[in-house]
């Protein structure tokens, strides 16, 4: 497979990805700003952004608008949702001749039909049509697609992707302490609630919650599922295995963050969440570029700010 079109179908994992990442955060905090009175909507409000890698406005305070107008529909902000959906749809462009003519639809009708501006009665709304196209174009893949190498890269931009955005989330923990039910919202916002429902058979606790989201094997937005599903796609990309270890710096990455979560105590990785959240976002950031240099090396890839973090 060309390099150009490995790395589109990549990248087109990786930004459908985030932009439903983005509209879950988004559409759960927003609301919780909109329904407890007691959270400092400014302080939160830079906080969800810092998180996402967006520097706020200087000399204003930053309210819910402005945090819908940088993260959902501006267009020249890397972290928003307007500027995945179009950079996926860019993509499938450069990649036309193995993109079906149902995902490149899909793309090209969701860039076409993102709005400028979301009315504040309609934002819930305009989250969940996120989300529904985002399903929407990875269900056009995981079911008209050959396991093969387009089905491998477009799945190990995913699950890196899909592995940093469950990072970035578990980060915004410290936004909802205020408001009490905080791992209830994470849950909600990773659409992981009834799941861990069906699991653990009780009120989320931050013990229980924090093993479901991060170390669970069968929950597909875990950081562990994730990180493993990366790797896999790894080895069937460059199935020659060595007979001493693995040459291959993005594995290598990846299997050394899979190790640090999945071999520590919960208790051990809850106490310092934060570092350990920043060290998934590290090393899926340095596995993308070890990625990037292996099978794309002609040209950049098109980091987002604040993916170093």
């Amino acid at each position: 497979m060309l390099s150009r079109i490995a790395e589109s179908l990549f990248w087109i994992g990786r930004y459908i990805e985030r932009a439903d990442g983005t509209a879950r955060i988004l559409d759960v905090h927003l609301q919780l700003l909109l329904e407890d009175p007691w959270i400092q909507e400014d302080i939160a409000c830079r906080s969800l952004l810092g998180v996402m890698g967006t520097d706020p406005p200087a000399g204003e305070a930053i309210t819910r608008t402005i945090v819908l107008q940088l993260l959902a529909v501006d267009r020249s902000q890397p972290a928003s949702i307007a500027y995945s959906l179009n950079a996926a749809r860019e993509n499938a462009r450069r990649a036309r001749e193995v993109v079906s003519t149902e995902l490149w639809e899909v793309l090209n009708t969701t860039r076409t039909r993102m709005p400028r501006r979301v009315a504040s009665e309609k934002v819930h709304e305009f989250f969940g049509w996120v989300r529904e196209r985002s399903a929407l174009a990875v269900g056009i893949i995981e079911a008209g697609t050959s396991r093969d190498e387009a089905w491998s890269f477009f799945t190990l931009g995913r699950s890196i992707e899909r592995a940093d955005m469950t990072a970035r989330l578990l980060a915004t923990r410290s936004l909802t302490e205020a408001s009490g039910p905080s791992w209830t919202t994470i849950l909600r916002s990773v659409g992981a609630y009834e799941a861990y429902l069906r699991t653990y058979r009780g009120v989320p606790s931050t013990r229980n919650a924090a093993e479901f989201l991060l170390l669970d094997r069968l929950f597909p937005r875990s950081i562990l599922f994730a990180v493993s599903r990366a790797e896999q796609c790894l080895r069937e990309l460059e199935p020659r295995a060595g007979r001493a270890g693995t040459s291959d710096r993005a594995q290598r990455l990846l299997g050394q963050i899979r190790s640090n979560l999945e071999f520590a105590a919960v208790s051990e990785i809850i106490a310092d969440l934060p570092r350990y959240m920043d060290d998934v976002q590290l090393a899926t950031s340095a596995a993308s570029e070890s990625i990037r240099q292996r099978y794309f090396p002609t040209s950049s890839a098109p980091n987002w700010v604040g993916e170093l973090r």
